[in-house]
C-alpha cells in the first residue's frame, strides 16, 4: 500500500491498484518458477498499474472542466503536517525524471537493495546506482540552492 500511495496520491485509488496487482500475480503465479522473483514482480506490476493510473488521471485533468469541485472528504492518515525542509525535500522530489525518482523512492523509502531494485524496475543494479547517484546530485543542487 506505502508504495502505490507515493506514487498515486489517493488512498482508495492505491487500495484498487494494490488489488489489482496481485490478482495479476495470482493470474500469472504459474510461470513464475523462482519463489524469490515473486515480490519484485509484484512491485513490478504494481509501479505499472500506478503509472497508467496517473496517465489516465492526466489526461483526465487536461480535459475536464476546473469548474467542479471535489467534495471527497480525506481521511484522517491522509492529512500530513510537514515542516519547510520537508516539503522542500518533498517538491525536490517529485521534480527528478521518473527513473531516478523511482530508485531512489525504493532505495531509501523501501530499503530495497541494488538488485531489488534493478528486479522490480527491469534494469542492471549498475543503472540503479547511476540513476541513485544521479538523483542524490540533483537534489543536493537544488535543496542547496534554496538554502
Amino acid at each position: 500500500m506505502r508504495l502505490a500511495r507515493l506514487f498515486t496520491d489517493d488512498r482508495n485509488a492505491a487500495e484498487d491498484l494494490v488489488q489489482e496487482a496481485f490478482i495479476r500475480l495470482h493470474r500469472s503465479a504459474d510461470r513464475i518458477r523462482d519463489p524469490a522473483k515473486a515480490a519484485p514482480y509484484l512491485r513490478s506490476i504494481l509501479l505499472n498499474l500506478a503509472r497508467d493510473h496517473n496517465r489516465r488521471g492526466l489526461m483526465s485533468l487536461r480535459h475536464s472542466e476546473a469548474l467542479t469541485p471535489a467534495a471527497s472528504p480525506e481521511a484522517p492518515d491522509d492529512r500530513v503536517v510537514l515542516n519547510d525542509e520537508q516539503a522542500a525535500l518533498i517538491d525536490a522530489i517529485e521534480d527528478l525524471p521518473p527513473r531516478q525518482r523511482e530508485c531512489l523512492l525504493l532505495r531509501f523509502y523501501f530499503d530495497l537493495t541494488e538488485r531489488e531494485i534493478g528486479a522490480t524496475l527491469r534494469i542492471s543494479p549498475n543503472s540503479v546506482k547511476t540513476h541513485c547517484r544521479r538523483g542524490m546530485d540533483a537534489l543536493r543542487h537544488r535543496l542547496g540552492e534554496e538554502r
